[in-house]
């Protein structure tokens, strides 16, 4: 085992948190806000990229290993907790929006995880974080939500988190599934997955999905959320009053057509 061997419970139904034992001195990272809770005699400490051992040495090595994550969109930093103490000692992290918390054990995975560049919550310090490349252009540029994906690899346990309710999926050898980018967690290293055009002017413009699915084709399994968080803000920011705007029958057919026509025009 190249990663530290750490225990774990799960708390909670749809609002979770993971509760981590640590023995003495050994480490779990994390991204930076996700912190709950922890015992006394847990020492904090802010690092570049993810303290894996394969990062590299000197200051290069970790401004590598932290641009990985900028290119992801997350933090240059992330946070180690270490038990300082001589007995078993307990931190905990909770999942920034509802949905499910899931243990992901990489030496039950081949060694890597290809998971959504924000569904990273935490892991066994030595686990590297960093970027899955598609080879294919298009992916990248015309992925959409999720398409910068990010990549969990070593021997230790991760969690990564999901909206809504998770679904887990075993693609047979050659079987494909589409799904909307923004329900995509994760996937084992094994499956093939390319971005599909949506086909037809109207479904495009009016159906009110994005332009374009994951399409991934087995063998291997995939991980999906029912509740993306974009889509979840999205709602909330369509729903909520404008600056300047006025409550006149939100949510009926007149406040549609009220809004449809300008509403107050001062």
């Amino acid at each position: 085992m190249n990663n530290h061997e750490i225990d774990y419970e799960l708390h909670g139904d749809d609002m979770q948190f993971v509760e981590v034992e640590l023995d003495p001195q050994e480490t779990v990272i994390a991204e930076a806000g996700s912190l709950m809770m922890m015992d006394e005699e847990i020492q904090m400490e802010t690092i570049f990229g993810d303290g894996a051992s394969n990062q590299g040495s000197g200051i290069m090595g970790k401004l590598l290993g932290a641009g990985k994550r900028v290119i992801t969109g997350e933090s240059l930093f992330m946070t180690t907790f270490t038990n300082d103490g001589t007995g078993k000692k307990h931190v905990s992290f909770a999942s920034p929006f509802p949905g499910k918390i899931m243990p992901m054990d990489l030496s039950e995975l081949n060694g890597k995880l290809v998971c959504q560049k924000d569904a990273f919550l935490a892991a066994a310090k030595g686990v590297s974080v960093g970027v899955e490349f598609q080879k294919k252009a298009g992916v990248g540029f015309f992925g959409g939500e999720g398409f910068i994906m990010q990549k969990l690899e070593g021997d230790g346990m991760a969690f990564v988190h999901a909206g809504g309710t998770m679904h887990k999926k075993q693609l047979a050898p050659g079987e494909t599934l589409r799904v909307d980018t923004g329900c995509l967690v994760a996937m084992t290293q094994d499956i093939n997955y390319d971005v599909a055009f949506v086909g037809g002017v109207k479904t495009a413009l009016f159906g009110g999905e994005g332009l374009f699915f994951a399409t991934l084709r087995g063998p291997g399994t995939v991980w999906v959320q029912s509740l993306p968080f974009s889509r979840l803000a999205s709602r909330v920011f369509a729903s909520a009053p404008q600056e300047g705007g006025s409550d006149k029958g939100e949510g009926s057919i007149a406040g549609g057509l009220y809004n449809l026509f300008g509403g107050d025009r001062r």
